[in-house]
Parts: C-alpha cells; sequence; structure tokens
C-alpha cells in the first residue's frame, strides 16, 4: 500500500528541528531584550518612588516610565506572534522562510513508474493524474524542496506520453540536506547523517512510482541534456508474426536519420527531425502464454522525436504481418521522396518502457534498508499483477473453443487480406514546410 498517508517520521522532525533553531533564535532575542527593559524599568521606579520633586518633573518621569512599560508589552506581544507563527509553519508544512537557510544539494533522482493510469510524466499536460505531479506532491509532503522549479534548478531526462512506464527516468534538483557541510556535490552518496532520499520518497509515493536510488550532482548537470543516450523497450507477443523480416528492417533504422515520417511533427517547437539510433535489437524474453513466446524490440538512442518508437514499431509490425516489405523503411526514411508521413495507427503505448538514461560519471545510490523495503513493495506488485492475469486467463478459459479460436482468425485474415491498403497508397499528411507555412500565417494574422 501507500506507507503512511503523511510525511516521514525522520524528515518531519528533521525540518521541525531546523526551523525550531531559525526561530529559537529570534525568540531568545526579544527575551533578552525584555529582561533588560524590565531591568531597567524597576530602577525606574524605585527611583520614582523616593522622589519629591516638582509636579511637572513626575509627570515627565511617569511618561517616560509608562513608555517603557508599553515597551516591554509590545516586546512580550511580538514573543507570542513569533511563538504562534513558529508552531503555524511547522503544522502547515509551509517551511519556506526557514528553509532558505538550510543545507541544499543538488541531487539526480532514479524514478519508476506503471504509466498506464498516468496521463504522461510531465506536469504541463492538461490532464491529471502525471507522475510528475504526483514526485512533487511527495517532495512537498516530506519537505525536502522549497520555492519553484526555476529555482529548484530542475530538469527532467524525458517527457514519456500517457501510459508509457519507466523503470529508469531521472530528475536532477536541490533538495534539503541534513549536511552542513560536504565536499561539493561530487561526495559520496552513503555519508553518514544524510537524508535516506529513497525511503523517505516512496513512504508517501503511490504504489505505482517509486524512486530507486539518488546521486549528488555538479550544478552544471541537466537530466536532459547531460544524458548520453536513452534505452526503451517495447514488449510484442510473437504471435504469427515475420520476426526475421522485422529484424531486417530495424537494422535500417540504426545510424543518423531524418524521422519526420516516424514520429507525431511538432512543427511549432521542433525544426530538426534528424536523431541518432546507435542500436536496434530484437530478442525473445523468458515469458510465454500456451503455444506463444513474449518478445522483446530494444532501442538505443541519444534521443526520440514525439512518438518515434511507437511510430518505428507500428511499421515494424506491418512487416511481420506480411504487408509490407522491409524495403519501405528507406522510402519512408528518405525525405526527398517522401516528403510527407502517410498516415498509420501507432503501436499501443502499454507495452513501451523507458528503460534507462545513461550519464557519465553518475551512480545511483541505495540505502540498504531502502533496498531492502523496495525489493519487498515490488514482489508485492508482481504477485498482485500474476493474480490479476489468472484471473484473466480463467475467464478466457471459460468460453473458448478450438473451433472458435480457428473460426476467428481466418475471419480476421480475410479481413485483413481485403482491407489493407499499402503505405506509399494512403493519404499522406501536411510537411514539415506546409505545417510552418500555416503556422507563420497564424502568428501573422495574431499580430
Amino acid at each position: 500500500m501507500n506507507g503512511t498517508a503523511g510525511c516521514d517520521t525522520t524528515a518531519t522532525s528533521s525540518c521541525e528541528m531546523d526551523l525550531s533553531e531559525v526561530l529559537q533564535s529570534e525568540i531568545q532575542y526579544l527575551r533578552n531584550k525584555v529582561k533588560e527593559l524590565e531591568s531597567e524599568n524597576a530602577k525606574l521606579s524605585a527611583l520614582l518612588s523616593n522622589c519629591h520633586c516638582q509636579q511637572g518633573n513626575d509627570a515627565s518621569s511617569t511618561l517616560e516610565s509608562r513608555g517603557l512599560v508599553e515597551e516591554v508589552g509590545r516586546l512580550n506581544l511580538g514573543c507570542k506572534e513569533v511563538n504562534m507563527r513558529k508552531t503555524k509553519e511547522i503544522n502547515s508544512g509551509h517551511c519556506t522562510t526557514a528553509m532558505l537557510d538550510l543545507p541544499k544539494r543538488y541531487v539526480a533522482l532514479k524514478i519508476m513508474y506503471f504509466g498506464q493510469r498516468f496521463y504522461g510524466f510531465a506536469s504541463e499536460a492538461q490532464m491529471d493524474p502525471t507522475v510528475e505531479s504526483e514526485v512533487f506532491k511527495a517532495l512537498d509532503k516530506t519537505r525536502l524542496i522549497f520555492g519553484n522549479k526555476k529555482e529548484l534548478q530542475y530538469s527532467r531526462c524525458g517527457r514519456t506520453d500517457k501510459g508509457v512506464s519507466s523503470v529508469g527516468q531521472v530528475i536532477a534538483l536541490y533538495l534539503r540536506s541534513n549536511l552542513k557541510q560536504f565536499k561539493g556535490n561530487n561526495g559520496c552518496c552513503g555519508e553518514n547523517g544524510e537524508i535516506d532520499y529513497v525511503r523517505v520518497l516512496n513512504k508517501v509515493l503511490p504504489v505505482d512510482i517509486r524512486v530507486l536510488g539518488w546521486s549528488p550532482v555538479p550544478i552544471d548537470f541537466s537530466a536532459r541534456f547531460s544524458c548520453l543516450s536513452r534505452v526503451y523497450k517495447y514488449f510484442f507477443w510473437r504471435g504469427n508474426l515475420d520476426v526475421m523480416a522485422m529484424e531486417t528492417a530495424s537494422q535500417k533504422f540504426v545510424g543518423e536519420h531524418d524521422f519526420r515520417n516516424f514520429c507525431k511533427m511538432d512543427a511549432a517547437n521542433v525544426h530538426n527531425y534528424r536523431r541518432h539510433i546507435i542500436s536496434f535489437e530484437m530478442f525473445p524474453c523468458n515469458e510465454s502464454f500456451e503455444s506463444d513466446q513474449l518478445w522483446v524490440m530494444k532501442i538505443r538512442g541519444s534521443a526520440f522525436l514525439w512518438h518515434q518508437i511507437r511510430c518505428m514499431v507500428a511499421v515494424l509490425f506491418l512487416i511481420g504481418q506480411g504487408f509490407e516489405s522491409p524495403n519501405v523503411i528507406d522510402l519512408l526514411l528518405d525525405i526527398e521522396r517522401m516528403p510527407r508521413k502517410p498516415q498509420y495507427i501507432m503501436a499501443p503505448e502499454i507495452p513501451l518502457v523507458l528503460q534507462c538514461c545513461e550519464f557519465e560519471g553518475v551512480t545511483f545510490f541505495c540505502s540498504s534498508d531502502a533496498k531492502q523495503a523496495l525489493h519487498e513493495h515490488l514482489v508485492r506488485e508482481c504477485l498482485s499483477y500474476k493474480v490479476q492475469a489468472t484471473i484473466f486467463h480463467e475467464a478466457l478459459l471459460s468460453f473458448s473453443s478450438t473451433e472458435y479460436d480457428n473460426d476467428v482468425m481466418k475471419t480476421r485474415t480475410r479481413r485483413k487480406e481485403a482491407s489493407y491498403v499499402p503505405l506509399m497508397s494512403r493519404p499522406t499528411e501536411p510537411s514539415y514546410e506546409e505545417r510552418r507555412t500555416k503556422l507563420d500565417a497564424r502568428i501573422q494574422t495574431r499580430e
């Protein structure tokens, strides 16, 4: 389940202790000032009681004494207000003023999530929930952050789409630290006394999001631009697919190409559609169902375009089904011959996983306690999904029959053969130049 509903006890106690130190100093100063004024007022009162001066002078001294008494009263009231403010800030969880003076360090976090219920990773999406919004809720609950994303110097490695999962997403930002001094941000992750970021965050995150590790990084580190390569995996059941033809076609993606015919074009923000695919592998997994085998495509690249992998996989599936030749990849990568993308449906998003983001000199750390808790959590989740899969299997067995299955497959095959339109004969989407022209015209109209 989700651990505790509130903040982690250790993180909360630490925040309260740090805040108390800041505010207690202010309170102590006011109390000392009050004592000084009370002492002066007592001396003046003693002098005034023995004074036999003229009434005018008496009135003047009385007014001066009264002013001192009022000053003492104001300082006492100030002490009460500071105490009330201290209590309110601790209870509300908004330690922003005091936290500005607390130690902090620049940290990279490695995050996994099961993307089925999320509208992508980035919180800029118009729909909720997103993975990023849930992560920031946890960071705020545990009082590990203060300020906005710009002040935190926040960066993320990727913007996975709705339904896409990850076991290696990376973000970087300033987090509160227990250490007042450490050797820059390149010191050992396991310093004694440092906050156990993995354990603290996983106690308040939803069950389908976990922090896997953390690492101190230099202040010029960017989770996006410092990334050397990204690795995605796409899982699929082999079925009747011709995986040999798919493997042959997949190697045509390797190298640097213009992938505008294999992505969702964003002419407003993206002007260069050349990307470098480092490797493209296909191999079976140790998982089978009845007579079918689970396979995976593993794609490593320096960066990817919007929906690029799902578009590449969709065309490979058409090749695997025998509807297209592997040479169709060459045609779609030739922008002079095919400046406009033919219309086709992308591959489903659920089987796509961001496997890892690779950086130079970044090693993610997880304490032994946090690692044990992570292992137990993942085992429970795996068992839960196996139970669900078993239920679906039982439902399948309750009505399936060989005759029924054969009839369905024959009907599907005839329907596909009769209705399939080759990619090169399909309607096409507007080219990049056409999109830019239309976009520029809209901008000029608004101006």
